[in-house]
C-alpha cells in the first residue's frame, strides 16, 4: 500500500473484486436509523463490487491527531480561511461553533433553540449556512460573529451540507444528493448516489474536495468518493479502527464530520462524541 502524495491525486488503475456479508439498510429503503438510537459503531458494510467496474478501495494512513470535544455531537467540520467550523446535534444540545484545531478549545459558540437538531454546516459566499434534521428549516449566519442573518426551508430532511462554486449541496439520508441556489434555495439538480449500480443509502456529512464529493455513510465506518455529474461512487473509503479501543472507553458514537483545509491539502475526520480529531493520507488498497 502506498500513501497518495495529495488528499485526492495520483489514481492508478485498480481492478479488484471485494466481497462482503452485509450490505443491508445502506441499499434498503427501511425506517429512518436516526429514530432509533445511535449505538452501533460502524457495523454496516458496502456491497460488493465486480471487477473492472472503476471502483476504487482505500485505507488510511493517520497523520496527526488533535483533541475533539466530546460533548459535541459531530453534524458538520468545515475549514473557512484558516479557521475550523462545526455544527452539532441533538435536541438542546445543537450549536455552531468556531473550534480551535490544536487544542479543541471552543473559540466561539452559539446554541440553536432546543426544538432544532443541527445538521450540516458549510460556509459560502462569506456566510454560514446550518441545516436542521426534520424541521425543514435552515439558517445563515454571518462567518465574523455568529449573528444570525436569515433562514431558508426545504423539503424532506437535512443531513450533510457542502459546497461547489455556484451551489450549495444538500444531503437528506438517502442515496439523493440536491443541488441548491444559494440565494433562491430553489433545487437546481439532483443527482442518485450509485455504487456499481447499487443505491447508496445513509448519505450524511458532505464534503466538496477538488471536483468530488466525500460523504459519510451513516451508521458505517465507511466514505464514498462521488463524482457530482452523474452520481457514480468513484471509490469506498475504509475508515475501520481509526478510534481505538482506549478512545472507546466513555461513550462514543459512529463516525460522523469531513473537512478539508485547501491551503495545506489536509483532510480531518471525526465521529460524534469522539475524544480526537485526525488528519488522515488516502492509501489505496490492492486486493
Amino acid at each position: 500500500m502506498k500513501p497518495e502524495k495529495s488528499v485526492f491525486s495520483n489514481f492508478s488503475t485498480l481492478r479488484f473484486f471485494l466481497v462482503v456479508c452485509a450490505w443491508g439498510a445502506l441499499v434498503c429503503c427501511g425506517s429512518n436509523p436516526r429514530s432509533q438510537p445511535e449505538t452501533s459503531l460502524g457495523q454496516k458494510s458496502i456491497p460488493p463490487i465486480p471487477a473492472g467496474s472503476g471502483v476504487r478501495y482505500y485505507t488510511y494512513q493517520v497523520i496527526t491527531t488533535w483533541p475533539h470535544d466530546t460533548s459535541a455531537y459531530t453534524q458538520g467540520l468545515e475549514f473557512y480561511d484558516g479557521r475550523l467550523f462545526e455544527g452539532t446535534g441533538l435536541n438542546g444540545q445543537s450549536s455552531l461553533r468556531e473550534v480551535d484545531l490544536g487544542s479543541g478549545r471552543v473559540l466561539r459558540k452559539i446554541d440553536l433553540s432546543s426544538e432544532y437538531f443541527g445538521e450540516g454546516i458549510t460556509v459560502f459566499g462569506g456566510q454560514i449556512f446550518q441545516l436542521t434534521w426534520q424541521n425543514h428549516k435552515g439558517f445563515i449566519y454571518q462567518v465574523e460573529d455568529f449573528k444570525k442573518i436569515g433562514g431558508f426551508s426545504y423539503v424532506g430532511e437535512g443531513w450533510g451540507l457542502t459546497h461547489d462554486a455556484q451551489n450549495l449541496i444538500m444531503s437528506d439520508g438517502t442515496n439523493q444528493i440536491r443541488f441548491l441556489d444559494p440565494k433562491s434555495f430553489e433545487v437546481r439538480q439532483t443527482i442518485s448516489v450509485l455504487s456499481d449500480g447499487t443505491p447508496v443509502q445513509n448519505l450524511n456529512e458532505l464534503e466538496y474536495i477538488q471536483g468530488e464529493i466525500l460523504a459519510n455513510v451513516y451508521e458505517s465506518n465507511y466514505m464514498v468518493r462521488i463524482d457530482p455529474a452523474n452520481g457514480k461512487v468513484r471509490g469506498w473509503i475504509d475508515l475501520t479502527g481509526l478510534l481505538s479501543p482506549a478512545d472507546r472507553t466513555r461513550p462514543v458514537d459512529v463516525l460522523n464530520g469531513i473537512a478539508y483545509d485547501a491551503a495545506r491539502d489536509r483532510l480531518i475526520v471525526t465521529g460524534k462524541l469522539w475524544p480526537k480529531i485526525f488528519q488522515i493520507r488516502l492509501v489505496q488498497k490492492t486486493l
